[in-house]
């Protein structure tokens, strides 16, 4: 029987449609309990509450779109909108993402139809959170990276860098608090056109780059932006905010930096050359070439999730579903891959462990660090 730290819980939220689900799970002995946390739909279906977190005594943290306050409930709305977010590692601040309308891509709230938003919560230690600011930025889907000074890169600004998957542009946003005049304040946009990749000839945006994607590495002091729409990943010099060059990267989904950060590790799948099965596509980008040197194809195989190891020594992918008929039926949905990663950029396999079957498309991964838990999850 695993021993569990008692220093620890897990917040979960299932999305079922148009209402959702929110559940505590914490240790209880050698076991785990579960509370429901869902209560009923809220009384503005027209703006419905930010589902942003938890407090130490387990009230959920909401945030009116409207009057832009926090309220705290022992119940999670069924209709309250979970936000993505991104924790600035350099604060104690969160930046919640929304993004907005489903057929537009605007927050006709606070943006009309110039963009949606991005709602910055500051959340110290022991203290309640509190609201900084919300932003309007580009239109849809956003996936933020931040960059500091470095000591290899002493001149780099304290910016953020938020993606508008509708528009096709990075938003360039001062992070600075030192910097009382401009904090916060959008500084700058990236046109992530690609003219020689537009079927009109479009050579500025909005245009069809649909990034979904951006890391920083400091070995190369670049960011480096996965524009989904073109197969390429735009290499990004955070001074200039200019695109320096395009590296060709087809068939990925996501971006995920390497230990060292030398390398990008790109991950998707073809569901097209072949009606019956999906292949599996991982890549490794060497950021110092500036080129894809590794591709590595896996038959019936959707790599849904990758991680690193809390060690940086191993890269774990895990299965899931996608497709649908013989390719679905073919599809491995159980099954977990385990990589060296201290010999990229070569993916040698380590380990095929099989697993639960997972028929959905995701499949989440975490790693417990305490060590009196010896458990993968």
């Amino acid at each position: 029987m695993p021993t569990f730290s008692s220093d620890w819980s897990l917040i979960t939220h299932l999305d079922h449609g148009d209402s959702g689900s929110l559940s505590l799970i914490k240790p209880n002995g050698d076991a785990v309990s579960v509370t429901n946390l869902t209560g009923t739909i809220s009384s503005d279906k027209k703006h419905s509450p930010w589902f942003l977190g938890m407090t130490d005594n387990a009230q959920v943290i909401l945030f009116d779109p409207v009057s832009k306050e926090l309220f705290f409930s022992d119940t999670m709305p069924l209709d309250a909108y979970p936000a993505y977010s991104y924790k600035d590692p350099s604060s104690s601040r969160i930046w919640f993402m929304n993004d907005g309308d489903k057929d537009t891509g605007n927050d006709p709230l606070n943006c009309g139809d110039q963009g949606s938003t991005v709602t910055i919560i500051d959340r110290p230690k022991g203290q309640k959170p509190k609201h900084i600011a919300t932003l309007c930025v580009g239109r849809g889907h956003h996936v933020t990276t931040f960059i500091t000074p470095t000591d290899e890169h002493p001149n780099n600004p304290t910016f953020a860098f938020v993606s508008n998957l509708v528009d096709g542009t990075i938003s360039v946003i001062n992070n600075d608090d030192t910097d009382k005049n401009n904090f916060l304040s959008i500084v700058g946009l990236i046109d992530l056109t690609e003219a020689d990749k537009e079927k009109e000839g479009l050579n500025q945006a909005p245009n069809n780059a649909f990034p979904h994607g951006t890391q920083y590495s400091n070995v190369t002091g670049k960011i480096y932006s996965l524009n989904n729409g073109y197969g390429t990943v735009a290499v990004i010099n955070p001074i200039t905010q200019s695109i320096e060059s395009c590296i060709a990267l087809k068939g990925s989904s996501n971006l995920l930096l390497s230990p060292c950060q030398r390398f990008i590790i790109g991950k998707g799948a073809d569901r097209k050359s072949n009606p019956k099965h999906v292949v599996g596509k991982i890549s490794v980008i060497d950021l110092v070439k500036q080129e894809v040197v590794v591709e590595q194809d896996i038959n019936d195989f959707y790599p849904s999730v990758y991680r690193f190891g809390p060690d940086g020594e191993k890269l774990f992918v895990t299965s899931a579903a996608t497709g649908k008929g013989e390719q679905k039926d073919n599809l491995k949905i159980n099954t977990l891959y385990i990589y060296d990663a201290k010999q990229l950029p070569d993916l040698v396999l380590l380990k095929i462990i099989e697993v639960g079957s997972a028929d959905c498309g995701r499949r989440p991964i975490a790693f417990p660090t305490d060590p009196a838990c010896h458990l993968a999850f």
